[in-house]
């Protein structure tokens, strides 16, 4: 709930990680009322319909009062979700009434989806390793960077894509210049993307200073005032410097 007042992609409550689909796929991994809040509030479309199957197994396999409860928060879900694609799902469950193989169509769809995005993510892998050894350069690693983001975008879990950049950022064996090409693409991404990025990046517990100096920099020289703030009080908040009520309080003050 804290992550959606934010406007905010899902996170585990330590701020260790973000919310992924691989939660949801066993059917009491998460408890019912986090997994409808996920389908309600999560940005990422994937993890929002992943959320929805394991409410739907555990509608399947109860009784006809089970199912009607289970309908009336499949309903609300399909009236408050943030997506669109979460709005389909449910319905589609629903009017297959709860049974598994209308829950398995649903599946299907999702994996449809991943898959391809997790092959191309193991492939980028490989090219990260490549640029560790200096089998390649860091100008064409920023290209295979571009090419490979481009590819996944809204195919794979936002925590996946999210913990790769974090990895190569921390990378002790990636060149300080591809480091700095990746901040200067990643200051360009749409502006919840890019707030979420560069705020862990900048919040990691083991900073490279000379790093973060540069990013603060670029911040400086290409954000607006406003998208830099944003950024910096992000950071506050997973560093456990400024709680949620404090951010609320400098927003009604502002």
């Amino acid at each position: 709930m804290e992550c959606g007042k934010l406007g905010r992609y899902l996170t585990a409550m330590d701020e260790s990680r973000f919310v992924v689909t691989d939660d949801f796929r066993t059917l009491n991994s998460v408890p019912s009322d986090a997994s409808a809040m996920a389908s309600v509030c999560s940005k990422d479309s994937l993890v929002a319909q992943a959320a929805l199957l394991p409410l739907g197994l555990k509608a399947s396999r109860g009784s006809t009062m089970i199912k009607d409860i289970y309908g009336d928060l499949f309903d609300l879900i399909e009236q408050q979700t943030l997506n669109p694609e979460v709005q389909i799902s449910a319905k589609a469950i629903m009017e297959a009434g709860f049974t598994e193989d209308g829950i398995r169509e649903v599946a299907s769809a999702l994996s449809e989806k991943l898959t391809p995005a997790r092959t191309r993510y193991r492939d980028f892998l490989v090219t990260v390793k490549q640029l560790s050894q200096k089998q390649i350069s860091a100008g064409d690693f920023r290209d295979e960077f571009m090419s490979f983001t481009y590819d996944v975008a809204g195919q794979l879990d936002f925590g996946i894509y999210s913990y790769c950049i974090d990895r190569i950022f921390q990378h002790e064996h990636v060149p300080a210049e591809a480091k700095a090409l990746l901040t200067v693409e990643i200051l360009k991404f749409p502006p919840l993307i890019r707030r979420e990025l560069v705020s862990n990046i900048l919040a990691h517990p083991n900073p490279n200073p000379s790093l973060i100096r540069f990013i603060e920099k670029e911040m400086e020289q290409r954000l607006e005032p406003e998208a830099a703030m944003e950024i910096t009080l992000l950071v506050s908040m997973k560093g456990d410097h400024v709680s949620l009520h404090d951010l609320e309080a400098m927003a009604g003050q502002a």
